[in-house]
């Protein structure tokens, strides 16, 4: 599988962390026995702005769940399709050439799926396959990828496209005053980015701008459903993240690389560049041990963080097209996507540039 182009999209609304803070201070300053502990959690996670996908001043008005769905499902599409927009644009390439979507999102629901609305917005043929998948989270940037490769190894003639759509700020709880739930409302932003890839025979027709991807592997970790994920009820999603995320990073992805990698007769040093997904300081840190690596090494992925927060499954999708805008590495180069989610999982995708 070539990728030819990875297209992201952003609300218009961006606020810079400071003002974020002074807003959630004011909200929580009655309510939470010590406001410091507010600011400190949210300068901890060292974002320095983030998109919203609605005007900062709507959130106090949102009357529930239904409320904030229904914006989802809006601003959702909008950014969703000027991300598709934008990787047909740099790939020279119309929505009739797509023959398959994918569709990833965690953070709202909608039945038809974004995708499905999308077909007429953009004007896909008829007969695309969709694809619709929730629940992945962070991982589903990479598992996405990996579903493509899948899907475009028994169709090598076509293009297919992962959209992945997250509004984080639409899941805010703010009468949840849990560390958690603190530390979730400094460190998560809203965007949408757009995988498009070919399969082998296609590709040999197209421009890509993108790696090769030669092959994936999935990694579930038995009896780690309480490790990170949501807790729904009639308000909507609350956010279920702990203190065991960077543990299980330190604990299994090393050995997880090396396995892989071997299966492909590489090693750790023969990775010219990691794609990782903006987990948070504290996984990013986990990654750089478990992976025996310095920070320059995931540099495109901590100065995302800073740039426009975690952007659950569309963050690793981020790096990814910074990766190709900025570091390309030399061609034949093996490179690695990695991320981990809710399962507790983590996907890995092995790259040729």
């Amino acid at each position: 599988m070539q990728i030819l182009s990875v297209g992201t999209a952003q609300p218009p609304h961006y606020y810079d962390q400071e003002t974020l803070l002074a807003a959630f201070t004011k909200a929580w300053s009655q309510k939470h026995h010590n406001p410091r502990r507010v600011e400190q959690l949210h300068r901890a996670v060292m974002v320095g702005g983030r998109h919203l996908a609605l005007p900062m001043e709507r959130y106090e008005s949102l009357s529930g769940f239904g409320e904030s769905n229904r914006a989802f499902i809006e601003v959702g599409t909008e950014v969703g399709a000027k991300a598709i927009e934008d990787a047909l644009a740099q790939a020279g390439l119309k929505p009739t050439d797509v023959d398959a979507i994918f569709f990833a999102s965690v953070t709202g629901i909608s039945a038809p799926s974004i995708d499905a609305k999308l077909v007429n917005r953009l004007g896909f043929r008829s007969d695309i396959k969709r694809t619709p998948i929730f629940g992945l989270g962070c991982v589903a940037g990479a598992a996405g990828t990996a579903r493509l490769y899948d899907y475009l190894r028994a169709w090598p003639d076509h293009v297919a496209v992962l959209l992945t759509v997250e509004l984080c700020s639409l899941t805010l709880q703010i009468k949840d005053l849990s560390i958690p739930n603190l530390i979730a409302s400094g460190l998560f932003g809203d965007g949408a980015a757009a995988v498009l890839a070919a399969g082998s025979e296609r590709a040999k027709t197209l421009a890509a701008k993108g790696p090769k991807v030669t092959a994936t592997k999935s990694r579930f970790y038995p009896d780690s459903e309480g490790v990170m994920g949501w807790d729904i009820s009639e308000s909507g999603f609350g956010i279920v993240l702990t203190a065991a995320v960077p543990a299980m990073v330190e604990q299994h992805v090393r050995q997880d690389v090396d396995g892989f990698l071997s299966e492909h007769d590489l090693t750790r040093s023969d990775i010219g560049c990691w794609v990782c997904h903006t987990g948070g300081p504290k996984v990013l840190t986990a990654f750089q041990t478990a992976l025996e690596v310095d920070e320059e090494a995931l540099e495109l992925t901590w100065t995302s963080l800073r740039e426009v927060g975690n952007l659950s499954s569309a963050s690793v999708l981020y790096v990814l097209r910074d990766t190709i805008a900025q570091r390309k590495p030399p061609e034949g180069t093996p490179g690695m996507m990695l991320a981990m989610g809710p399962g507790f999982c983590s996907e890995l995708v092995l790259m040729e540039w």
